[in-house]
């Protein structure tokens, strides 16, 4: 859990005489000044969901747990642009979506030339479950004809790269590269789902 300094004066205690909404706005704007109380309050109010849309993506739990921390942390570095008038759930989770492809990424690009010939061609883990929100259908459509199939292939109908290759009449160096190829260029059209202020 993101750990935050106590506050002094104690004013962080509810004493139950306003309302939770005057609470929760309360609670946004110290975050916004950059209060120990408010990170604090807005960790602990949102910090659920924005797990749930890391491990949706990542399907690792021990990953989605340093996704958490890294999105609290850029928006603490970023708080003082966030309008306080507004729910901050969208912006925490859309930089939890931006982070969570980002280290996605990064951990493919480590793998992807490590893969056996009859590995099975995936999407990122758990993307189904977010389809619509990342509008992967909308980014497979917009794939270059040979790179559409080749993902068709591997999701829809499980094949392996070998299969694959067979099925298309080409070289599985070909059916990898395309792969390689349609996935860096899914995650390009994905990274757009930001919403201002940026926090990075």
């Amino acid at each position: 859990m993101l750990a935050v300094p106590e506050r002094e004066n104690g004013s962080d205690v509810d004493d139950g005489s306003s309302p939770g909404s005057k609470r929760q706005d309360d609670d946004v704007a110290a975050f916004c000044r950059g209060e120990a109380a408010g990170i604090r309050r807005v960790y602990q109010r949102y910090s659920g969901p924005v797990f749930a849309v890391a491990i949706s993506v990542l399907g690792d739990r021990e990953l989605a747990a340093d996704c958490l921390q890294e999105v609290f942390l850029r928006a603490w570095r970023a708080s003082s642009r966030f309008d306080p008038q507004l729910d901050p759930a969208p912006w925490l989770c859309t930089i939890a979506r931006r982070v969570a492809v980002d280290i996605w990424r990064a951990r493919r690009h480590t793998v992807v030339a490590e893969l056996p010939d009859d590995a099975v061609i995936e999407l990122p883990p758990g993307l189904e479950k977010v389809w619509e929100t990342f509008q992967v259908r909308a980014a497979v459509d917009q794939l270059p004809a040979g790179e559409r199939e080749v993902i068709r292939l591997s999701h829809f109908e499980q094949l392996t790269h070998v299969e694959i290759a067979q099925r298309l009449g080409i070289a599985v160096g070909t059916v990898k590269s395309r792969s390689h190829r349609a996935h860096r260029r899914m995650a390009q059209s994905l990274a757009h789902l930001r919403a201002a202020p940026t926090a990075g």
